[in-house]
C-alpha cells in the first residue's frame, strides 16, 4: 500500500512513518505540514492509497482539506488530538474510515491501518470480480455459475471488513458456511428455504475435520458456534460506535437494520454509554438471521 501523511508536526510524520515501515504495510510515498500543501489531484497523481491526515493545522485543517479532495479515490485515517463528538461524527461524515486520536499508540495505528489495507484489498477484488461478470454476461452457464460463487465469498470477506469483524476466527467459519450456503441453494434451487443452523454448523464441520465421528463433529460444532457468536458479538459492538460517534454514519444507517434487530443495536449502545460496564450484554443475537443476512447480502453484491 502506498501511504501519505498530513501533520504539522514533523516528529508525528516521522513516528508514523516508522510504524507503517517496521509493520510492513506498505511504503510512505510522501508528507506534508499543512493540508493546503495537496489536492485529490496531486494524491491521485502519486497514486495514494491510503491518507493520513491531522485535524488541527496552521493554514488548512484536516477537516477543511478533505473537503477538497473529491476526487481522490483512496481511504482516509484522521488522526488527532481532539476528542470532540461533534468533530468526529463531522470527519466520518465527510467519509473517513478511522478516527485515532493522539497520542500515537503503535498498537492502534498497526491494527487501523491492517483493517483499512485489508478493506482495500476486498474492495478492489469485489470491483474485479464485478468487471468480470460483466464482461461475461453471456458466457457459458456453468462458468458463469463458478465466477458467481467466488464473487460472492470475496464479497462475503468485503461485508466482514465492513462490519468490523474480519479479523475475529470466527470469520474464518462465517466464510465456511457461506461456501456451504452456496452448494446448498444449488441443490435445491426453487426450495424457498434455508437448512437450520444446526445442519449447517454440522455440515461445515464434518467437512473440516474430514471425519463422520458424531463425537468430534458435535464438539467442533459447539466450537464453531462459540467463535460465530463472539466474532457476530464484535460487528454488533463496532456498529454501535459507530452510532454513538454519529447517528448518521452511512455504515451504521446501511447494517444496524440489516444485520442486527434495531433494538439490539440500541441495547449495546446504551450499555457502551453508561458509565458501569454490563458484565453480561443484555443483547441478543440472532446468530441465523445474520448468516442468512450476510449470505443474501454478498449474493447482491457480486451481481451487481
Amino acid at each position: 500500500m502506498r501511504f501519505f501523511i498530513v501533520d504539522d508536526d514533523p516528529a508525528v510524520r516521522s513516528m508514523l512513518t516508522q510504524i507503517i515501515e517496521d509493520a510492513d504495510l506498505g511504503e510512505v510515498c510522501g508528507e506534508a505540514e499543512d493540508g493546503s500543501m495537496i489536492d485529490g489531484d496531486y494524491l491521485e497523481w502519486k497514486r495514494i492509497d491510503i491518507l493520513l491526515i491531522d485535524l488541527l493545522m496552521p493554514k488548512r485543517d484536516g477537516i477543511e482539506t478533505i473537503r477538497t479532495l473529491q476526487s481522490f479515490s483512496g481511504k482516509i485515517v484522521m488522526i488527532s488530538q481532539i476528542e470532540s463528538k461533534e468533530m468526529i461524527a463531522e470527519a466520518y461524515s465527510l467519509g473517513i474510515e478511522y478516527y485515532v486520536t493522539k497520542p500515537i499508540n503503535r498498537l492502534e495505528i498497526i491494527s487501523v491501518l491492517q483493517k483499512v489495507c485489508e478493506r482495500l484489498l476486498l474492495q478492489q477484488s469485489i470491483e474485479d470480480i464485478q468487471r468480470s461478470l460483466r464482461v461475461l454476461s453471456v458466457a457459458p452457464g456453468r462458468k458463469r455459475a463458478v465466477n458467481t460463487e467466488s464473487g460472492i465469498r470475496s464479497a462475503a470477506k468485503f461485508l466482514l471488513t465492513e462490519l468490523g469483524m474480519i479479523s475475529e476466527s470466527g470469520s474464518k467459519d462465517l466464510l465456511a458456511v457461506i461456501d456451504y450456503l452456496q452448494l446448498w441453494e444449488r441443490a435445491h434451487e426453487g426450495s424457498g428455504h434455508f437448512p437450520s443452523l444446526k445442519e449447517m454448523f454440522s455440515s461445515v464441520a464434518a467437512a473440516k475435520l474430514n471425519t463422520t465421528d458424531d463425537v468430534q463433529i458435535q464438539k467442533e460444532v459447539k466450537a464453531t458456534e462459540q467463535r460465530v457468536r463472539r466474532a457476530i458479538d464484535q460487528a454488533l459492538t463496532h456498529i454501535a460506535s459507530l452510532g454513538l460517534a454519529d447517528y448518521g454514519n452511512p455504515k451504521f444507517e446501511n447494517y444496524a437494520t440489516t444485520f442486527f434487530d434495531f433494538t439490539e443495536v440500541r441495547k449495546r449502545m446504551m450499555e457502551m454509554e453508561s458509565s458501569e460496564q454490563a458484565v453480561i450484554s443484555t443483547a441478543r443475537i440472532n446468530t441465523k438471521k445474520f448468516l442468512l443476512v450476510l449470505f443474501m447480502e454478498a449474493k447482491r453484491y457480486s451481481e451487481m
